[in-house]
């Protein structure tokens, strides 16, 4: 990223990166669901749909790896859209990526919450207003709006500081994993399993929520620019983080299913922290899961925060969105105003309440899909487009691999749009979804009116920058 001269600083290394992917893909989640996994699919259900989702989403990973490999610069989908298939589609999906990420940053305002109350049960207290059939309480949403100004500030001031947070919460993450696989294995029972060991209705849910699982991933190309390590390695990164997490809710899954019986990871409360009080015979180890689940949502949380602001940085200096948003601060190396923005509105969004925040996290869902489907076109778009473009990292079965990854991930497409809509009714993620793309659409044109125009040769320097642009500036 440049403006006037500044950049940002190229401090990212190995650990740093598996920690920004795998820590983004291990959120919140799994404390709420992945007990109802089991219950729902059976184990071998579970870890079926985890491996199978899991290696579609690896097949979506080769095309993101060779991609960030050959175009390491911030933007990820916007700027792998761009080169293959033109400004008005990468607006498209920049756009449509920049809620999926700000979708969730909002959504873990209100995890911060929920976690916080499971252990200190924060009184209902300072009722505000009512959204959704929700009553919002500010004593709840505080929690969730200190969270965003921690994070914010925590972006503001470098790269470095934040990634340093992703590191240490992604250790306390894995140390999670084993603490319950250990625990199943040593004080758990086999028949805790139980009877069923797979149920098809079930096996199709959980398949649909591992995309939702294993989103965050796609960060990595958003940062690719502040990597110090070879292209061909950040392209590597991506696999390693994919199959990480694929091993790490494999593990969880089989620590869960020898922990408990059905009934215990039935519960209403926060399942897993139920079941790590049965499984030890105490509350004090359901507030470890707890504490596991905060840094797991701080991971998630910085990590798609990252994404977002590099992603709303690369889209301003293609002259898509206000100037401001593509500033990088002269001392700390950050996209500092678009940090501001994310933050106001991972501030304001617990206010919100549940019920309209998980519409938001559905929208990303739906968004993110939509997304890996252009990036797939993209990959083989430009196997024929530019074959001497350089990819230091690449993909076995060109232009063929990838339709038969696209093909693959439209029938994923189409089966989360079955078990997860209805269209007998128009559905708020849809109405968001388009909301937003009105907003923008609203935002792009004032932007290029207000801006002074940019020719093809310009925004194309300013997007892929002297190294990888197909033409030069004619000054």
């Amino acid at each position: 990223m440049k403006d006037m001269g500044n950049s940002v600083s190229k401090v990212l290394g190995r650990t740093d990166i598996i920690a920004i992917g795998f820590g983004t893909m291990i959120g919140w989640s799994w404390v709420m669901m992945a007990p109802s996994w089991i219950n729902e699919a059976g184990m071998m259900g579970a870890l079926a749909a985890f491996v199978l989702g899991g290696l579609l989403i690896l097949a979506v990973g080769l095309t993101y790896s060779e991609l960030t490999s050959a175009l390491p610069l911030s933007g990820g989908e916007f700027v792998f859209v761009y080169r293959a298939i033109g400004r008005r589609p990468a607006w498209l999906v920049g756009w449509i990526m920049s809620i999926a990420y700000i979708g969730v940053v909002a959504w873990e305002g209100i995890a911060t919450s929920t976690a916080i109350n499971y252990m200190f049960s924060v009184p209902s207290a300072v009722p505000l207003w009512e959204v959704a059939g929700y009553q919002v309480n500010f004593s709840w949403a505080v929690f969730g709006m200190a969270g965003a100004v921690v994070v914010t500030l925590i972006n503001f001031f470098g790269t470095r500081p934040a990634v340093l947070f992703q590191v240490m919460a992604t250790v306390v993450i894995i140390m999670v994993v084993f603490f319950m696989l250990f625990g199943g294995v040593v004080f758990g029972d086999v028949s805790n399993i139980g009877r069923t060991l797979w149920r098809q209705d079930g096996f199709y849910y959980t398949f649909c929520m591992v995309r939702a699982m294993l989103i965050g991933f796609n960060v990595i190309p958003q940062s690719a620019e502040e990597m110090n390590i070879a292209e061909k390695d950040i392209g590597k990164m991506v696999l390693v983080c994919i199959i990480f997490s694929i091993i790490w809710y494999c593990l969880l899954i089989i620590g869960i299913s020898l922990a408990a019986p059905m009934e215990i990871r039935a519960s209403n409360n926060i399942p897993l922290a139920d079941v790590a009080t049965y499984l030890f015979n105490g509350e004090v180890f359901s507030l470890l899961v707890i504490i596991g689940g905060i840094f797991g949502i701080l991971t998630t949380w910085n990590g798609f925060f990252i994404g977002a602001t590099r992603l709303l940085c690369a889209m301003s200096r293609a002259g898509l969105l206000p100037a401001a948003l593509g500033r990088i601060h002269k001392k700390y190396k950050t996209p500092y105003v678009a940090v501001l923005l994310v933050g106001g509105i991972a501030v304001v969004a617990p206010l919100l309440g549940m019920n309209a925040l998980e519409w938001f996290i559905n929208t990303s869902s739906l968004c993110s899909l939509f997304s890996y489907i252009f990036v797939v076109i993209s990959y083989i778009v430009l196997k024929k487009k530019e074959p001497d473009l350089s990819r230091p990292f690449s993909v076995r079965g060109g232009a063929g691999m990838g339709i038969v990854i696209l093909l693959a991930v439209c029938f994923y497409f189409l089966l989360y749009l079955r078990e997860n809509f209805t269209f007998t009714t128009i559905s708020p993620e849809f109405i968001i979804a388009l909301l937003w793309l009105a907003v923008g659409a609203v935002i792009t044109l004032l932007t290029r009116w207000r801006r002074k125009p940019m020719d093809d040769d310009e925004m194309e320097l300013n997007v892929f920058g002297e190294r990888f642009a197909r033409r030069r500036s004619k000054s």
